[in-house]
């Protein structure tokens, strides 16, 4: 069963849609990728998700029911303006925000204990909220929102804050927290960061969804017939089946041509049409990147 449906959720603000009829599913244990440039209604679909805000029209589903109170306890939610109360001690914030979330003083203590080992913060439990910098307090929110361990976790801009090294730390518990069996969902700008983590994406344009599948498939469908060509010396094509796209120099006197096929002609006739013609060190597909596709559909219109 899917972890999450959200169908034809529509929201409106004065003169405003923020969201129009956007549906998208969400499969379970998946890390799904909620892409879209500032303003196209991410935030206002996670916060209707969480229950902070209502939609006007649609219905959510989590694991086949309807979105409801109860359904708090399941979530957890690491929201892009960090919520952690300033005055408040380390080991105090999180024993309150877990017992928010319905755990016993001594089961949050347990989990809590293993958290702060496991990043190594143990020092840290005294000290206020306000007196720590900004990486440091994104790990305290990381595991507020990991710790009454939800099976739905929600992300906005999660790397935001971190140095390299502790955001390859976050990357890997988000990887250890779906093969527990957590759906996690991530909105972000880091198109590097839906190369390396999701499954599944969906994008989101002017308050409406413009794409949506597995990232694998996705990429497949954007793929343009281009070829990148390693060589040494150069070659030309027949230009009714092939169109040279760029080239340039590479070190010891080698070039790199970027070839696109016109024609129904595949990758092994291409090959063959260059071998009489140059010496070939390197042959790839241009495999368009997440940052390729969301450029070109948030530039250029929807593609449905």
């Amino acid at each position: 069963m899917d972890q999450l449906v959200v169908q034809n959720i529509t929201k409106r603000y004065s003169n405003h849609v923020a969201l129009s009829e956007v549906s998208l599913t969400v499969p379970h244990q998946s890390i799904f990728g909620l892409l879209g440039p500032n303003g196209a209604g991410k935030t206002t679909l996670i916060r209707i998700i969480n229950q902070i805000i209502d939609a006007d029209e649609g219905t959510i589903l989590i694991n086949g029911e309807k979105l409801s109170p109860h359904h708090i306890g399941v979530i957890g939610y690491l929201p892009e303006e960090r919520g952690l109360y300033k005055k408040l001690k380390v080991g105090e914030q999180l024993i309150y925000l877990a017992r928010l979330r319905g755990l016993s003083k001594s089961d949050a203590l347990v989990r809590i204990k293993y958290w702060i080992d496991k990043f190594e913060i143990k020092d840290w439990w005294s000290k206020k909220i306000e007196d720590l910098s900004k990486g440091m307090a994104q790990k305290i929110q990381f595991i507020s929102t990991v710790l009454h361990e939800p099976k739905l976790i929600i992300l906005d801009e999660p790397f935001s804050g971190f140095d390299p090294v502790n955001a390859n730390l976050i990357r890997d518990e988000i990887l250890a927290l779906r093969d527990k069996g957590s759906t996690i969902i991530f909105s972000t700008h880091r198109m590097e960061t839906v190369e390396e983590l999701c499954d599944h994406i969906a994008l989101i344009n002017k308050s409406k969804k413009i794409l949506e599948g597995q990232k694998k498939e996705v990429k497949a469908k954007f793929k343009t017939n281009t070829f990148i060509v390693e060589h040494k010396g150069d070659f030309s094509l027949d230009g009714e089946n092939y169109e040279r796209i760029h080239q340039r120099n590479l070190e010891d006197n080698y070039l790199e041509t970027l070839v696109r096929i016109k024609s129904d002609r595949n990758a092994n006739q291409l090959i063959q049409d260059l071998i009489g013609s140059t010496e070939i060190h390197g042959f790839r597909e241009k495999v368009p990147s997440m940052n390729d596709i969301f450029i070109q559909l948030v530039n250029g219109g929807s593609d449905e």
